[in-house]
């Protein structure tokens, strides 16, 4: 393949890659979900990256709960629509990551993409190299 084909193609992929994370941007940004208490007295709903947006009473059970029972069910109630969030958030990234990568534990911040790197670090590719006009010997 010649070199301008080459640079054509990987500039091709590299629009292509951008698309696909501008898609994704958008798509993100409006993910949000709502979770009520098992006996209806709060609704919470959460939007991107579990940011708490809202907080409702649909009907006046809550008057009869103490401050810490409230707040527990308050508490609750934003973990199962956080819950709900993450979960929409790993399945918008998941097609766009290397197999073997796990969206629902980068989502939570419990993996990083340097956990799926070789020990020795990333590598350039070869082909890369030798466009580059790197010594095309050493990795």
């Amino acid at each position: 393949m010649a070199f301008d084909d080459r640079i054509e193609t990987l500039f091709a992929e590299y629009e292509r890659q951008r698309t696909s994370v501008q898609e994704l941007q958008e798509k993100m940004s409006k993910v949000k979900a709502s979770a009520t208490s098992p006996r209806r007295e709060v609704t919470v709903t959460v939007g991107q990256n579990g940011v708490l947006t809202d907080v409702s009473f649909p009907t006046s059970a809550y008057r009869r709960m103490s401050p810490t029972e409230l707040q527990a069910t308050i508490m609750q109630t934003f973990t199962e629509a956080r819950e709900q969030v993450m979960e929409q958030a790993a399945d918008l990234l998941a097609p766009l990551l290397p197999a073997g990568m796990n969206a629902a534990k980068m989502v939570r911040g419990e993996a990083g993409v340097d956990m799926y790197l070789p020990p020795e670090g990333l590598r350039m590719p070869q082909g890369v190299r030798e466009l580059l006009g790197l010594d095309v010997d050493k990795p």
